[in-house]
């Protein structure tokens, strides 16, 4: 039985070979069913190349097949003897970093490629600056096609102190450098024998020995989704509340409060499709009974009543990721969708923007497209938030244009 699940997000630059990266590693871990193999074989065919490109099996839209590229955020699904993993496989292209953010705001580990030839590139260190942001807990850098480097142990030397600079300035605590030649597959399930200097494991080994951030061990949150009255003679006073649980455990008998209102209360019982639960771990989808009735509506928060609880807030400070053709602006307004929550928001001030090139801060009064910078955020209603260091639900939020619906920019929140 495949053990604990493993969200995967790889990133790099274009042409470093990720959709290759994935192809490999879900043909030599048998992830790939013979009729998938047989297309792929067909097409590549039809396309002049000598053997299967295993690229097909991730870029999956026509246009990313016509022009050899990633596009949207491919998402794959497989499993070993050991562990079941979730792989986003997302597009290497700047005018796509708001895939890439998409694909690794869930990710447990980052496998962020490099071409042994071209070295660490300005957009290799973009997308450490999301890993970093997003706080992935894992990172690995795959420096991809050492066989057009002759396997040379310098060359991927040079390349690992490159990153390890960039990683410094950008606040990423550590991270795993693994040689690899995706498309013989040398170093991606087996270890290579072209390469007898590098010791470590092969990017499967590692995947699959790898313990991901505890996102149990924290505080349990649980935004309300909606409320459920179903009105029937078989529960003629039936009242739940529908939602995600976030972070933690719930469980039945918890003391929880209930925010904006500040009431407390007692967990009564855990509802599914399935029956009852005496526990809802994080992930979960449930209807949350109370012992108490109180007001709870959508948009509102139940989080376990210990420390540290959510802090009711309308001011946050935080990092976000702008996704948006117009420049962005002090004064400039937008919706606000934090977890189950949408208030009217404004920032207030755009303080810094991250400059990818020398990994450092630099003051500014706006941030353009794909730009990383910090901002200050003033909210109409309170939100209910945790740091995001803590909490990735509910320290995350979306800025919306109100008058188009698009989304404009992810934010990660660093201080209330």
């Amino acid at each position: 039985m495949p053990g604990q699940l493993l969200r995967v997000v790889t990133a790099g630059s274009v042409d470093d070979g990720k959709s290759t990266l994935v192809g490999r590693l879900l043909h030599d871990a048998k992830a790939v069913l013979s009729d998938q193999l047989s297309a792929v074989e067909a097409a590549s065919e039809r396309r002049g190349y000598e053997g299967a490109d295993l690229a097909l099996l991730v870029d999956g839209l026509r246009a990313e097949r016509e022009q050899g590229i990633t596009i949207d955020v491919a998402y794959r699904y497989f499993a070993t003897a050991n562990r079941t993993f979730v792989l986003a496989d997302t597009p290497g292209h700047v005018q796509y970093t708001r895939n890439t953010v998409t694909g690794a705001s869930t990710a447990d580990v980052a496998v962020i490629l490099v071409d042994a030839r071209s070295g660490v590139v300005e957009q290799t260190k973009r997308h450490a600056a999301v890993a970093s942001l997003l706080r992935v807990g894992e990172v690995v850098l795959a420096v991809n096609k050492m066989d057009l480097v002759d396997f040379a142990e310098d060359v991927f030397d040079t390349i690992v102190t490159d990153f390890a600079k960039a990683a410094d300035g950008l606040r990423l605590e550590r991270f795993t450098p693994i040689p690899v030649a995706a498309l013989a597959g040398d170093n991606v399930v087996d270890r290579s024998a072209n390469m007898p200097w590098y010791t470590g494991p092969s990017l499967l080994d590692y995947l699959e020995s790898v313990s991901p951030h505890d996102l149990a061990a924290i505080p349990a949150r649980f935004p309300v989704q909606m409320v459920m009255r179903p009105r029937t003679a078989e529960f003629p006073d039936y009242r739940g509340y529908a939602g995600r649980v976030e972070g933690g455990a719930l469980r039945v008998g918890d003391s929880v409060i209930a925010l904006p209102s500040a009431r407390t209360t007692t967990v009564a019982g855990i509802d599914t499709a399935d029956g009852s639960i005496e526990q809802a771990e994080i992930g979960r989808s449930v209807v949350v009974r109370l012992a108490d009735d109180i007001d709870v509506t959508r948009g509102d928060l139940l989080a376990v009543d210990v420390e540290p609880r959510p802090v009711m807030t309308n001011r946050v400070t935080a990092t976000i990721c702008w996704l948006s053709d117009r420049p962005l602006r002090p004064g400039d307004r937008f919706a606000l969708r934090h977890t189950t929550r949408e208030v009217r928001a404004v920032v207030d001030d755009v303080r810094s923007r991250l400059d990818i090139s020398s990994v450092s801060s630099i003051h500014t009064g706006e941030l353009e497209l794909n730009d990383i910078g910090t901002v200050y955020v003033r909210t109409a209603e309170p939100i209910f938030v945790d740091p995001y260091e803590l909490n990735r639900a509910t320290g995350a939020f979306l800025l919306v244009d109100e008058s188009s619906g698009a989304t404009v920019a992810a934010g990660m929140i660093a201080h209330v």
